[in-house]
């Protein structure tokens, strides 16, 4: 086993398969994925706390290539179908690329792989605005705190969570992360795999304007470049964002437990 935490969820007497699901940045497991905690009525779920997030410990820096270790040896458990969210999109790009015989379905919400589409002009652009404003190296980022970096959010209209002490030491982690959005994955051993890929994303329609100009609108590019590079099907999610999972959950479950069943 990895030295991680995960939570299992699992209600059914024989569930139909097995999922592992990877949670992004600032979040933890079962926070991340608590709507799809009704899943587990049919398919026994794993979730884990990357390192430094939830209950799994510390780490010195969060690395995305670690975390794709730690998935690739829960793989070694049997075949499992692989789901990643943003930062964990990556972790199950790179997971999925070690097991491959191991994975049974890999569906990615809104992959930060910035770095793979960087061929894509708003994804270039938004590639040299997130290297100016966060290289962990710089006295900006040094001198933040996580109560003003989670504050931050305000600007683009998003709410500012409760400063609890899980959520603050995943802000911690997640500031002096090593960023995903400079991980070179290779998309063609995902393109070669035969079993089903989807990219999920929100369709940021009636997301703030400032948001999406921000965030948004190359994280769509990401993940449509990403959908094409592997050959996955696209399945956007209206009236959602960058959480198209929590937000709609009736419609990424249905889907999930289709590619699943």
């Amino acid at each position: 086993m990895p030295p991680i935490h995960v939570t299992t969820w699992s209600d059914a007497a024989t569930p139909a398969a097995r999922a592992i699901l990877v949670h992004g940045t600032m979040t933890w497991g079962t926070e991340c994925f608590a709507e799809q905690r009704p899943l587990a009525q049919w398919f026994r779920l794993q979730v884990p706390d990357r390192r430094g997030f939830g209950d799994s410990p510390d780490t010195g820096q969060s690395d995305w290539e670690a975390d794709a270790e730690d998935i690739a040896a829960l793989l070694d458990g049997g075949p499992a179908h692989l789901v990643g969210h943003s930062y964990g999109g990556v972790v199950a790009m790179a997971a999925a690329t070690r097991r491959p015989a191991a994975v049974r379905s890999l569906t990615l919400i809104e992959p930060s792989a910035l770095r793979v589409a960087e061929s894509v002009p708003v994804v270039a652009a938004s590639l040299a605005a997130n290297r100016a404003a966060f290289s962990t190296d710089s006295p900006t980022m040094r001198q933040t705190k996580p109560e003003d970096y989670l504050r931050s959010g305000e600007a683009f209209g998003l709410p500012v969570p409760e400063f609890t002490e899980r959520r603050l030491r995943a802000t911690r982690t997640a500031m002096a992360e090593r960023p995903c959005w400079e991980a070179e994955i290779p998309l063609r051993p995902l393109a070669d795999a035969t079993y089903p890929k989807t990219v999920v994303t929100g369709d940021w329609q009636s997301a703030n304007p400032a948001y999406r100009a921000a965030v948004g609108d190359a994280l769509l590019a990401t993940s449509v470049f990403i959908a094409d590079g592997i050959g996955a099907r696209h399945h956007p999610v209206p009236g959602t964002d960058h959480f198209p999972h929590r937000d709609r959950a009736d419609v990424v479950n249905g889907l999930l437990r289709a590619i699943w069943s």
